[in-house]
């Protein structure tokens, strides 16, 4: 929320899960709209699970010739991850549960809990 630098945001909208199961088919709905050639880029991620997703995010923005992308998530389950890219900074990495809560959703459903549980299967 405060910095003490000049940064630009962007909000990227990706997923590729229908309720609790990755399709591996993603889907983007709106993205960085202003030019990043050059610039450091920090990528804030809620989870990352298979990789999927952040693979296809890394894909495009290498497309337009950042000087560094960096990840950094609040969970990480290296279980299910797919992929050989680095994970630069994790709050917690957890195991193959599916969570929800504190903005993190089922079907849409649970993002405004104020705490974040594991749903039974």
């Amino acid at each position: 929320r405060k910095t003490t630098f000049d940064s630009q945001l962007a909000f990227v909208k990706i997923s590729s899960y229908e309720g609790t199961e990755s399709t591996g088919n993603v889907k983007q709905q709106f993205g960085v709209d202003f030019d990043i050639e050059g610039r450091d880029i920090i990528i804030v991620e809620d989870i990352v699970e298979t990789g999927h997703s952040m693979n296809y995010l890394l894909d495009h923005l290498r497309r337009k010739n950042p000087a560094s992308i960096s990840i950094c998530t609040l969970f990480f389950k290296p279980e299910k991850f797919l992929y050989e890219y680095p994970i630069d900074y994790t709050a917690l990495s957890i195991g193959n549960e599916f969570i929800v809560g504190y903005g993190l959703d089922y079907n849409q459903l649970g993002r405004n809990l104020k705490d974040i549980y594991v749903i039974d299967e």
